[in-house]
């Protein structure tokens, strides 16, 4: 066989693997915090298994836990927010939903946390309803309660999600029950964030049923558990709500109903922005039009409302 032949093939697996490497996201490079202890874990068997993981998914969780991304030390504003990766509640897009927004929030200052859950069809959760949701509420919790570890102000927390990401944070600012106690200090830590951006949420709604159709009956119930409209009240936290008109999966009149019964509950300085285009989950980039100014929206509440800066 002659150089030229054997060169080729060996050029075409370095480019692969390179190419591959590339595809890896620095997600478990980031410092991981585990949310429980494996024996004291609500609402699950205990039975023991290993993350399930493609193309930059996570498809079941061995043990929820945080990632940290920090901002730089002279930057940082004093507010933290856990970002939810959406996936349709079967699996957590991680990179786009997760990762990505970390690093955004990292540009102007605010220290970042990356939440992989528990999913509903997980066989070692015992009440699928309620898994995502308690993770959620001890991911708060646990942020809350290292406050001072990272210079944040432990009132200016919030959680930020897309899609089912976005119901896991809607769920977490207005479920006033705490679902995620396991006879530790940080059962008495309040679960509820001081802030959320939500971003093409699905939901479901006392009076208009679902806005999300989904074939997987413990998802299915699991909305139907939490009507978000009726779920808000005076203490639900501040909620920007961004939803693209054309968005053919979750439909934006679920965002429009959350902001609707946050002005009737009184809950000020919440904001509603629907973009004529974009689709659903609206990434941070190649966004069509007026879409792409999502980002500096988003910002520009996180500072108007005093959550981004000190």
């Amino acid at each position: 066989m002659t150089r030229a032949r054997i060169f080729l093939p060996a050029m075409m697996l370095m480019t692969s693997c390179i190419c591959a490497m590339a595809q890896q996201s620095d997600l478990f490079s980031h410092k991981r915090i585990n949310l429980y202890g494996m024996k004291a874990m609500p609402h699950s068997t205990g039975n023991d298994h290993r993350d399930s993981i493609a193309r930059n998914r996570i498809w079941r969780a061995e043990q929820p836990r945080l990632y940290e991304y920090l901002p730089g030390q002279e930057e940082r504003q004093g507010a933290a927010v856990i970002v939810i990766p959406g996936g349709g509640y079967i699996k957590q897009a991680y990179e786009t939903a997760g990762v990505s927004m970390a690093k955004w929030l990292n540009t102007f200052g605010v220290t970042a946390f990356v939440l992989l859950h528990r999913l509903p069809n997980q066989p070692d959760v015992t009440d699928p309803t309620i898994a995502p949701l308690a993770d959620a509420q001890r991911a708060v919790k646990w942020v809350r309660a290292h406050a001072a570890d990272y210079g944040i102000d432990p009132h200016k927390i919030g959680v930020m999600g897309c899609s089912a990401g976005a119901h896991v944070a809607a769920c977490a600012s207005t479920v006033s029950e705490d679902h995620s106690d396991c006879g530790d200090s940080l059962d008495t830590v309040s679960h509820r964030p001081d802030f959320a951006v939500l971003i093409s949420p699905v939901a479901y709604m006392r009076n208009t049923g679902a806005t999300w159709r989904t074939r997987e009956p413990s998802v299915q119930r699991l909305l139907a558990r939490f009507p978000l409209d009726s779920l808000i009240d005076r203490h639900t936290p501040p909620m920007l709500l961004l939803h693209a008109a054309d968005d053919r999966t979750a439909s934006p009149t679920g965002s429009v109903e959350i902001f609707k019964a946050l002005l009737g509950a009184g809950v000020k300085r919440s904001s509603l922005h629907i973009f004529p285009h974009g689709g659903h989950g609206i990434a941070l980039r190649s966004q069509p039009g007026s879409t792409a100014l999502w980002p500096q929206i988003a910002e520009e509440w996180l500072r108007e409302t005093g959550f981004a800066g000190k």
